[in-house]
């Protein structure tokens, strides 16, 4: 059995190896990539993905046809596809986690990962409004945590989900919290945005990340709403008492 990580990792040498040994006897293309995974002990988007999301692998123009695909552009949509739409089932959470923790020091498939993940939180978020499963809830904030802490998004990323007119999800993954801690945006500029919750304001508030100065400062606007007046009041209360 060869990890997953393993050969997420494998450098040129190393991924010739492991492949180029196997001889393959199936009927056609469609089949060479699943042979090969059953042989590996992995399943075919497992190694699809961990191929695929191998910086190294553009050198090595024999590794698609290796695994039945035509060319290197058929393997990556093999690739994107697998990671867009599965949901845990097929590529686990620690593959997915592996992933992450490899490709936030590639450039180019760092920028892949993050045009990608629209679509892949889009699938989770649909799946968890139909069956809120608690399993896939636990698995989608570990990722999304992941997501953050190693760096795989950006500003433009961070800006959509703060756009989102609903909130549900982000305040499910404390998100606005984990923009603040990675410092993606400066946590004076999002705490004196409307679009962000009062409740949400308050897990920020619990945790220590807005100074005093920035509460006295936003209690100074007027158009504030009553809720979070109150939250930022009881606040400043707290934390004067003795």
């Amino acid at each position: 059995m060869v990890a997953f990580k393993e050969i997420l990792e494998a450098n040129e040498e190393q991924l010739l190896q492991l492949l180029c040994k196997f001889n393959v006897a199936v009927e056609s293309n469609a089949d060479k990539a699943a042979a090969i995974a059953l042989q590996l002990k992995l399943r075919k988007a497992q190694l699809v993905c961990a191929i695929g999301f191998n910086g190294n692998i553009k050198n090595l123009p024999t590794i698609p046809s290796t695994l039945g695909f035509n060319n290197y552009a058929e393997l990556l949509n093999a690739r994107n596809e697998f990671f867009t739409k599965d949901i845990y089932r097929l590529i686990t959470l620690d593959n997915i986690l592996s992933i992450y923790s490899v490709v936030k020091n590639d450039a180019e498939n760092k920028q892949i990962i993050e045009y990608l993940l629209a679509n892949r939180l889009q699938a989770i978020e649909n799946w968890i409004d139909k069956t809120v499963d608690s399993l896939i809830i636990d698995r989608y904030k570990e990722e999304m945590r992941a997501i953050y802490s190693d760096g795989i998004i950006g500003i433009d990323f961070v800006e959509k989900r703060l756009g989102s007119p609903d909130s549900g999800f982000r305040a499910l993954l404390n998100e606005v919290t984990l923009i603040v801690e990675s410092k993606i945006i400066p946590v004076g500029e999002l705490f004196f945005r409307n679009s962000i919750l009062p409740q949400e304001k308050r897990k920020l508030l619990s945790k220590g990340l807005i100074p005093v100065s920035i509460i006295k400062t936003r209690l100074e606007d007027p158009n504030i709403s009553v809720t979070e007046k109150k939250i930022l009041h009881d606040h400043l209360a707290l934390s004067r008492a003795p």
